[in-house]
């Protein structure tokens, strides 16, 4: 019988990754802190056009939307997979704050 290795399994189901266009590009794919509304379409704008063109753009749009990524993944940004039914999911130890 032989033994799979769980790591080798992820790189491998992950390989997708290694050919993205946006490679060197994080920059262009998660905000800065305290980024302004207009830099933000700025930055998603240049975002978008990098995966425009991509040939993983359909394995990375559809990674972000099941593993619950923030950042801009596939060329939707956190927004757009929330509007189209794919919530984001709070890391650990950050909690929501109550309005009262």
């Amino acid at each position: 019988m032989a033994v799979i290795d769980l790591n080798d399994r992820i790189e491998t189901a992950n390989e997708w990754m290694h050919r993205g266009a946006c490679k060197g590009l994080t920059h262009l794919f998660f905000p800065s802190a305290a980024e302004r509304p207009q830099a933000r379409e700025r930055r998603e704008a240049a975002a978008r056009d990098v995966c425009s063109s991509c040939s993983v753009r359909t394995d990375c749009m559809e990674f972000a939307r099941t593993q619950h990524e923030y950042g801009f993944w596939g060329g939707e940004s956190e927004d757009e997979r929330h509007a189209a039914g794919f919530r984001l999911i709070a890391p650990i130890g950050v909690r929501a704050r109550s309005a009262g």
